[in-house]
């Protein structure tokens, strides 16, 4: 029974990219490791901008100061 969780900062996924996310997810288990889709847990953690940080800032002053995740 394979639980995969997934992190993110609360910046606006929607519902339909949590989904296709889960599901892509538990796509590339099954064809990866040959294991139930049924028995896949797909957990995703939403995190609060202030509560997470890297290069020593929290990610909301990061994007405050319009630094993103966002592919270029």
């Amino acid at each position: 029974m394979p639980v995969i969780n997934i992190e993110l900062t609360r910046e606006g996924v929607t519902r339909e990219q949590k989904r296709a996310l889960i599901q892509q997810v538990s796509d590339v288990v099954t064809n990866i490791l040959n294991k139930d889709p049924n028995l896949t847990h797909v957990v995703i953690r939403e995190i609060d901008t202030d509560n997470w940080g890297y290069g020593g800032e929290q990610v909301s002053v990061l994007r405050e100061q319009g630094i993103t995740a966002d592919k270029k």
